[in-house]
């Protein structure tokens, strides 16, 4: 299409958009130029005139899953939801300006050299595709504004993957106006302006870039699997009114970009969640040609996804699932991964190419092993999100809704007791998560699923109570009754913090030890409320951070740095459990023995070994409670109350504080804080202390906090300011602010073999926690050391261990390292767990001083077992056993 062809005359234009004479000759002349036109065309898949019914039928349900059913578009939300689908419709179709390299002003897709080469339009695709470079002789770093190619230097509107993500976003506004075309009830349904705008922009597309012979540049994802997905869709919603010349002409490009050979091997960007989106491209190419071999390609090449793996991408038998080869993503690509298999399995439903058989069936077990540990109260927690995290129109209360959506939809495809205990879930999380009618990221289709199982007879489940480790990506999982907390670690098998396409700059210390927690009505907008646009980094809950100043990225784009350690892990009985950390800190010295024992009501945490040649302060972060724009913390330390302000000086604080006892944050008492307050951009005034003796600190709506020995605490009350283009180059760069509570303890600069001891009472009330305070016998630390970390619990019969070597401790003794987790049961039994965390024991002897009269069962990794005076359990090779607990069931003397 030439430029004159592809852009209304001056005569044309409304104020802001197209009329319907210009939309006639643009979508018309694209149709003739290129043969798309009613009936068939050069490569138009025979028998598209007369397919086969199946295919029809399919394609109508295709767009049912899209547009919903089954709800009254009348009452709201729907109605106002409609609404505003059709005004951004329309505004979309008014602000179309076609132009060799633009859709829309703004979306450029080409560099501006096109602009220049418009005769070249004319000439035909061969000629079009040399406007758009190949990755080779283009700088391809994110957002780039320097042009690096061949022939010409300069200024560049926007680098190679800015420009694809215009072409993406270009796919998706076109796939907006045909939803709002194909939807009743938007106030544009069927709006004969705006299908031809509609058919115009695709026939652009299509003519302009997407089609057989340009060179992909930029980000693959938008040409493989982004674009075309918005295409199709595009392409399947306008079905009444898509000639045949047209279909073949999408079908010609989702060919040229995702040939058959996307899928031919498992392996690179064509695994789990990616796999999935690329068949689901292959499937509704399939659905558009009538193309029956191209759905059985789609529908066989999912099967590698629902096999357990090993390494690399994918669900592991403990539940795990990696993305990136490192990246703990259950929450950011498993969504999508789940999104798209209750997809295609509801549009395949009863065809030829229902995905039912015994691999779907395996592969559904993951929605209870893989996803349900990590959504609490609806919310979908943020360390299995990698860089997702940054991205502010996107929080954990969405991607948990986004989620159950999709497990709604998996629970109709899955059917039975399944589908009926899957439908029980998604009810519980909705009715205690945030309402659904106040979420417009989920769309139209998925609301009404989720209103549809809110309204519906199931009964609604209540939050599961257990302890899930999940060893092959370093996270562990711990519910109690009225409570839910997570810890995030790093190893040799599990990155630090994922960054690339400018997203999650600064997530450097996510895998530090982050222990994140949420309560039924209490701390559930933690991480929701833009906290990590305005969060101190370096701060986050149960991290040990060296002050060191890192850069954003740091490590580099899609490096995904991982520290060269392998005792990352634990053991549990399923409720309790020892999970330990040897952390290495991101880009320095700082190297430290964390260990978390997961309790009834608590979660001791202990630090031990903290050495670091930094130069600078090393602190561990007891907590950095989020308390909104506007919120207030009403805190007490050792009884006494804490009477810090924002931008106001402390009126009483009770106690002894080692210094200035009202300080503003910034004020400098020594050196120790001038590496850490350097680069703390966004900070205001507010209060800070640091007080010695601390025994109990209770913050009223959130926690207790008990330390065993008298700690010196550092308390911090202060406003601060970011913005989500701080972590995200995508994001808004519209400052927001927030106040936070944070309390850490400072090892100082340079430490040698520091440690630490804390409880976390999640939801205590202040006499629950100077109870745990005065109770000092109730939790044993035996051994805090960097050989072992060891406690007794004797009220729970518990003894749990972290042996980071050979060591005998107490009543423990073993001959490698290993995670030690011991239940004694008031029938006179006792269970013993056991884990090999760095998975390098080729053998391993355990000990425990204790009388036992039998095994009552064990594991097939025991080899040879000893009671008596005591219990002597010998295991054979547990370097194949993924750091999985090994358990033993004693009968005691």
């Amino acid at each position: 299409m030439s430029a004159a062809a592809a852009r209304p005359a001056s005569g044309d234009l409304m104020s802001g958009g197209w009329t319907r004479r210009a939309l006639l000759r643009a979508a018309g002349g694209a149709a003739l130029s290129t043969g798309l036109v009613t009936g068939m065309g050069p490569g138009t898949p025979t028998g598209w005139a007369e397919v086969a019914p199946r295919h029809a039928d399919l394609r109508a349900r295709w767009r049912a899953l899209l547009l919903g059913e089954g709800f009254d578009r009348s009452a709201e939300p729907y109605r106002s939801r409609l609404a505003e689908l059709g005004r951004a419709a329309a505004r979309h179709r008014e602000s179309m300006r076609p132009q060799p390299g633009a859709l829309w002003r703004g979306l450029r897709y080409a560099d501006a050299r096109a602009a220049a080469m418009r005769g070249l339009a004319s000439a035909g695709p061969s000629a079009i595709s040399l406007m758009y470079a190949s990755p080779s002789e283009i700088s391809i770093t994110q957002h780039s504004r320097t042009w690096s190619g061949r022939g010409q230097r300069g200024t560049a509107p926007a680098g190679p993957a800015a420009l694809s993500a215009n072409l993406h976003e270009s796919f998706t506004r076109l796939r907006t106006m045909a939803e709002a075309y194909a939807q009743p009830g938007t106030g544009v349904t069927g709006d004969t302006a705006l299908g031809r705008a509609v058919l115009a922009g695709l026939d652009h597309l299509l003519t302009d870039v997407y089609h057989p012979g340009t060179t992909p540049y930029g980000n693959w994802w938008h040409w493989q699997i982004g674009g075309p997905q918005a295409l199709l869709d595009t392409a399947l919603l306008m079905s009444d009114r898509l000639t045949g010349g047209r279909a073949a002409a999408c079908c010609a490009a989702v060919d040229a970009f995702v040939p058959e050979t996307a899928v031919t091997r498992y392996t690179g960007s064509s695994t789990a969640a990616n796999r999935v989106d690329l068949c689901q491209v292959l499937a509704l190419r399939g659905l558009l040609g009538g193309d029956a071999p191209r759905i059985q390609l789609a529908r066989n090449a999912l099967t590698p996804v629902f096999a357990p793996v090993t390494e690399g991408d994918g669900f592991y038998a403990d539940g795990s699932f990696i993305q990136h080869n490192c990246v703990p993503y259950v929450g950011g690509y498993g969504a999508a991964l789940f999104g798209g298999v209750a997809m295609l399995g509801a549009l395949l439903r009863g065809s030829p190419w229902d995905l039912d058989g015994p691999e779907l069936r395996a592969f559904l077990g993951t929605v209870d092993e893989a996803v349900a540990p990590f959504v609490y109260n609806g919310l979908l927690m943020d360390n299995v999100a990698g860089r997702s995290i940054s991205r502010g129109a996107q929080d954990d209360h969405q991607r948990g809704q986004g989620m159950l959506a999709s497990i709604a939809l998996l629970a109709e495809v899955a059917g039975g007791e399944r589908g009926e205990r899957w439908q029980a879930m998604v009810k519980g999380w909705l009715e205690r998560g945030r309402p659904v009618t106040g979420s417009r990221s989920l769309g139209v289709a998925r609301t009404a699923r989720l209103l549809a199982v809110s309204g519906s007879t199931a009964r609604a489940a209540a939050e599961p109570v257990g302890h899930r480790l999940f060893p092959s990506m370093d996270r562990a999982v711990h519910r109690r009754p009225g409570w839910a907390a997570s810890v995030s670690m790093a190893s040799r098998r599990v990155a630090h913090y994922e960054y690339g396409n400018g997203e999650n700059a600064r997530g450097w210390h996510t895998g530090a030890g982050w222990l994140s927690w949420w309560g039924d009505g209490f701390g559930e907008e933690q991480y929701t409320d833009a906290y990590w646009a305005t969060a101190d980094p370096y701060r986050l809950p149960g991290t040990t951070v060296s002050a060191k100043r890192l850069a954003d990225g740091e490590g580099g784009a899609w490096a995904l740095p991982r520290p060269d350690v392998s005792w990352v892990g634990g053991a549990t009985d399923g409720e309790f459990a020892a999970v330990g950390q040897d952390l290495r800190g991101l880009g320095g010295t700082m190297a430290a023995r964390k260990a978390w024992f997961f309790l009834d009501d608590c979660v001791v945490c202990l630090g031990a070994g903290i050495t670091s040649a930094d130069g600078v302060p090393v602190e561990t972060v007891v907590d950095n409670r989020n308390l909104g724009a506007r919120g207030e913390a009403a805190v007490r330390v050792n009884g006494d109350r804490w009477n810090g302000r924002f931008g106001g000086r402390q009126a009483d604080g009770g106690g002894k504080a080692t210094r200035d006892s009202a300080r503003r944050d910034g004020a400098r008492d020594d050196g120790r804080d001038d590496a850490r307050d350097s680069g703390r951009e966004g900070r205001s005034g507010g209060t800070r202390e640091r007080r010695d003796g601390v025994s109990w600190v209770h913050v009223a709506g959130h926690a207790g906090y008990v330390f065993p020995s008298p700690a010196v605490l550092n308390l911090l009350l202060d406003e601060r300011t970011g913005a989500w283009r701080d972590v995200n180059a995508g994001g808004s760069p519209d400052p927001i602010t927030r106040r936070y509570l944070t309390m850490w303890l400072d090892h100082g600069a340079d430490p040698i073999s520091a440690s630490y001891a804390y409880v976390l009472m999640p939801g205590a009330t202040e006499a629950a926690t100077r109870a745990r305070a005065a109770a000092a016998g109730r939790v044993q630390i035996v051994s805090n050391t960097p050989y072992a970390q060891v406690i007794r619990v004797p009220e729970l019969g518990l003894t749990a261990a972290n042996l980071w070597a050979p060591a005998r401790v107490g009543t423990l003794s073993a001959s490698a390292p290993a995670s030690v987790l011991i239940r004694e049961r008031a029938d006179g039994t006792a269970h013993v767990c056991v884990s090999d965390p760095p998975r390098e024991a080729a053998a391993l002897a355990l000990t425990w001083d204790r009388p036992v009269r039998e095994v009552l069962s064990a594991s097939p990794s025991v080899t040879a077992a000893g009671t008596g005076g005591s219990l002597r359990l010998s295991f054979g090779d547990l370097r194949g056993a993924a750091g999985a607990t090994q358990r033993v069931t004693v009968a005691l003397a």
